[in-house]
């Protein structure tokens, strides 16, 4: 029954409780951030430690940390793994962070984490905090996935932009005349609601 409840909380995040296309949350850096799978995958990154690591602290601290001033408490917790983040993300990835910008401090106001310490790390213990937290994280991640794959090969013809392993896919052609509006906010709406209602159906089936 343990193993079971392990695998539940690390899995429903990605379809059942997904939290970009099933909560919809976390949609700001989901639709600004992905016209390039580099740039979703490191959002994707940053997300889940944050998550995962704030839930494992929350969890640690549930029983100390006054009710009055919980959220206060939990937001300081979040900040400063968010601060780590950003400090070590400007040191060793300084074109991703970048090309992430502002949406690396404002992890710090996503309303996955402070939901999900609210919800879950502020009631259970720390082994099922952080299966959540890893599990709501990538969830999040393989959303933020999905959606770029699919605006940076249409938009740019390309996969995995900007890196040694950059690949055209349709051929010079393609690349040299994409379909701009998936780079673009119209294709970044159009593939969320698509992604959307399939991550739906399937939920559903």
């Amino acid at each position: 029954m343990a193993e079971l409840t392990a695998v539940q909380d690390l899995n429903k995040g990605l379809v059942r409780e997904n939290p970009l296309f099933v909560l919809v949350l976390g949609t700001c850096p989901a639709l600004a951030l992905t016209t390039t799978v580099v740039n979703a995958l490191g959002m994707g990154l940053a997300v889940t430690f944050v998550l995962a690591m704030s839930n494992v602290a929350i969890s640690l601290l549930r029983k100390v940390i006054p009710s009055e001033v919980r959220i206060p408490a939990y937001i300081v917790v979040i900040a400063s793994f968010v601060t780590m983040v950003d400090m070590l993300m400007e040191a060793y990835f300084l074109s991703l962070y970048q090309a992430l910008g502002v949406f690396i401090p404002l992890i710090v106001v996503n309303c996955i984490i402070l939901g999900r310490a609210e919800a879950f790390a502020a009631k259970n213990g720390l082994w099922r905090s952080l299966l959540d937290g890893l599990g709501m994280g990538l969830g999040y991640m393989l959303a933020l996935g999905s959606m770029a794959l699919i605006r940076e090969v249409l938009g740019n013809g390309t996969l995995l932009s900007g890196t040694p392993l950059e690949m055209v896919v349709f051929g010079e052609g393609f690349k040299a005349n994409p379909v701009l509006v998936m780079v673009l906010p119209p294709g970044a709406f159009l593939t969320f609601g698509l992604l959307m209602v399939g991550a739906n159906r399937l939920r559903r089936s």
